[in-house]
């Protein structure tokens, strides 16, 4: 019944992707990352994370294939407006099983979903030469590359008018009621942004609030977070982001729909700050630096610190050496957790020497380190992870990954 419903919902986006107007193209665009690697101890490669932490340092630690493929498909309408459709899978399996990308029962099975489908009207007259969508999309997705944490993300399944002009100022509102596959409840959002504050040259300002409505059912609560990010442009060669967000009750999670069962005595707020920078056409990278703070009133109070650079460093036009290190930290009720991680990789980058170009092949081996406390966290809430007692690497604290991986994105 699940199939056919889906088959029925794509319907009416394959019609209009297949509208028949010559001067108009179907663009495909995508991105993957496939690889393999295994252990020190002999075992397939086995990734590090802190328990408790909302991310980790990619380099050399991802123990999945992911792959994403889109199609869009704009059409010109005479007033000047366009009305376009996207379409995209996601593709996801574990590293170390059978490619299968498809649900299954079996432990480490692989899944296929369709993450994005909507239409949107862009350049509306009526809106002032904003946009309006409906459907399921990425949509202001604010991440740091070397982690990959999306600290401030509204993607969703709704609709939303998008980057409205009005005066030197835009304003953007999307109403959705889910924003990921594991997202439960189902539950009413509202997110409100104002970007376009000019503070100095190369300087904007992005101010953002999200409200959450109690869902139906016992034991619920709304919520609420508010973000405001500055983006710096041409700081040595790249670009500056600095973020601060609080939110309470379900708005904890801070950019997604948090749990329900919270109310407004549980609070957190986080600092984001990372950059990129191109000194040279040679010499590039990411740094970042987090702190967040959860306050719950039943004590369960936790502190995470991320710090982490990856310096990117071309010795000919398609030979790059990459390094990364990183070191996350909690202090919990029980200890505090640490877990530092370093990965060296030789890449191969045919398409030039610069820290955001791809495609890349990568050569890696990684080491990390963590503590007792670390390991007692995993142990309890992860019993397979690297960083288990029970896990690839044993009562060890310490532990190498080796492998190869090859990324790349197109539009």
């Amino acid at each position: 019944m699940k199939k056919k419903s889906m088959k029925k919902a794509l319907y009416p986006l394959c019609a209009f992707l297949a509208f028949p107007l010559t001067a108009q193209a179907l663009n495909y665009s995508g991105y993957y990352r496939l690889g393999v690697g295994g252990n020190t101890k002999g075992g397939t490669q086995s990734c590090f994370q802190l328990p408790g932490a909302p991310s980790k340092y990619r380099l050399g630690n991802e123990c999945e294939l992911w792959s994403e493929q889109a199609w869009d498909h704009d059409i010109a309408l005479s007033d000047g407006s366009t009305l376009s459709g996207m379409i995209m899978g996601g593709f996801y399996n574990p590293i170390g099983h059978k490619p299968k990308f498809k649900d299954s029962n079996e432990h480490g099975g692989g899944s296929s979903r369709i993450q994005q489908m909507y239409v949107e009207w862009k350049n509306a007259s009526v809106l002032n030469g904003g946009n309006f969508w409906v459907g399921r999309r990425y949509y202001k997705r604010n991440d740091i590359h070397i982690t990959d944490f999306y600290y401030w993300n509204q993607s969703a399944t709704g609709f939303g008018f998008d980057e409205v002009p009005i005066g030197d100022l835009r304003y953007s509102y999307v109403f959705s009621r889910k924003d990921s596959y594991w997202q439960n409840p189902y539950v009413t959002r509202h997110d409100f942004n104002v970007n376009g504050f000019k503070t100095n040259p190369g300087g904007e300002v992005e101010v953002g609030v999200s409200y959450l409505q109690k869902p139906s059912g016992e034991d619920t609560h709304s919520g609420w977070s508010v973000a405001v990010q500055h983006k710096q442009k041409g700081f040595l060669g790249g670009k500056n982001t600095f973020a601060l967000q609080y939110g309470e009750g379900p708005g904890t999670s801070l950019g997604y729909t948090g749990d329900t069962s919270q109310d407004k005595e549980n609070k957190s707020w986080r600092m984001v700050e990372y950059f990129d920078w191109q000194t040279t056409e040679r010499f590039g990278g990411q740094f970042q630096f987090i702190y967040q703070k959860d306050v719950r009133p039943d004590g369960d109070n936790m502190r995470w610190m991320s710090v982490g650079v990856r310096p990117v460093y071309a010795l000919t036009d398609t030979f790059k050496l990459v390094a990364e290190v990183g070191h996350d930290q909690i202090k919990a009720t029980d200890g505090t957790r640490k877990l530092t991680k370093f990965t060296f990789a030789p890449t191969w980058s045919p398409a030039g020497p610069g820290f955001w170009t791809r495609p890349e092949l990568r050569v890696y081996y990684t080491y990390a380190t963590w503590n007792e406390a670390a390991q007692r966290a995993a142990t309890a809430m992860n019993p397979d992870s690297a960083l288990s007692s029970t896990g690839a690497f044993g009562t060890d604290r310490h532990g190498g990954n080796f492998g190869v991986q090859v990324e790349y994105w197109w539009k």
